[in-house]
């Protein structure tokens, strides 16, 4: 499998107007296809900025990345991941054939449990032990899935009893571009979570919080491996992602090559360069020159 690298510019701490200035760049960058192109661009989903003691701003995944799509053409696009606790999974599988239709079927549909507290009782949303949360996202995997499937297509819908969504002659109109819906890449670290995507998905997602970690991946990765081995499935296509943060300066970028590199030999497929959104496209532009290019030349 050929490796993917790709940018992220998550929407906390950072104006619209670097943002939408950011992602412009990136597509001036990939606009040639060729191999200093940009494979794709993800952001991560979160309703504040992460700073517990005193809460800052962050954009809304969803709306975010369909007003920012247009920028980067031809590109693989996704979120690291959406909180299922967050949104119904009724309203993720609709949201998810608008981004599949308007990206020409490179969207990818990034899915976790959910997990930061301060991002969920100040808004009064439940955020259930962590066990729940993985029965429901088992539980909304399975809902997305059958909403993307032939029967959802018409008459008489999609009927599944589900002890948290359930579904009552439900369909799905339009229904995706791709066939069987856009790829579902999930985020889960624990045996269950990586049980269901050797299940259920197309990829799995390090988190955010275990960055440049290569010793973390290639655990996850061989679990990965023995679950889909242990659920009949064929690992050659199951997509592992990486992710790097970069730093904001050339030392933090230099850091994060050699951690990208280790992340390729520990078996990821796809790179996600993780950089500080409020660097704009100048930061996107070292990130470019300083890692994008040189990773590729090393994997060429």
């Amino acid at each position: 499998m050929t490796l993917r690298i790709s940018f992220k510019t998550s929407p906390q701490g950072v104006t619209w107007r670097v943002l939408d200035a950011t992602w412009r760049r990136a597509g001036e960058l990939s606009a040639d296809g060729g191999p200093a192109a940009f494979d794709g661009a993800w952001i991560n989903d979160h309703l504040l900025d992460m700073d517990p003691s005193v809460p800052g701003p962050s954009f809304e995944a969803l709306t975010l990345l369909a007003a920012l799509v247009h920028h980067v053409p031809g590109m693989r696009v996704g979120h690291a991941v959406l909180s299922n606790t967050f949104r119904h999974p009724v309203l993720v599988a609709k949201a998810a054939v608008v981004m599949d239709h308007a990206t020409g079927g490179r969207f990818v549909l990034g899915l976790g449990a959910g997990w930061f507290e301060n991002e969920h009782g100040p808004f009064g949303i439940g955020l259930p032990p962590i066990g729940e949360r993985i029965s429901r996202l088992e539980s909304a995997v399975d809902t997305i899935r059958a909403l993307f499937g032939p029967a959802a297509a018409g008459a008489p819908g999609v009927t599944r009893e589900d002890p948290f969504y359930p579904l009552r002659g439900a369909t799905n109109l339009p229904m995706p571009l791709t066939p069987g819906g856009p790829p579902l890449f999930l985020g889960g670290q624990g045996p269950r979570g990586l049980r269901l995507a050797a299940r259920a998905a197309q990829g799995w997602l390090q988190p955010g919080t275990e960055a440049g970690d290569d010793a973390y991946l290639a655990a996850k990765r061989d679990a990965i491996l023995r679950a889909l081995d242990a659920a009949g499935r064929d690992a050659a296509g199951f997509e592992i992602v990486g992710q790097v943060g970069t730093g904001s300066d050339a030392a933090g970028r230099a850091r994060a090559l050699e951690q990208a590199r280790r992340i390729v030999a520990a078996g990821a497929t796809e790179i996600v360069l993780g950089m500080p959104a409020a660097l704009g496209p100048a930061g996107l532009d070292a990130v470019h020159r300083e890692l994008l290019v040189p990773l590729r030349e090393a994997t060429a």
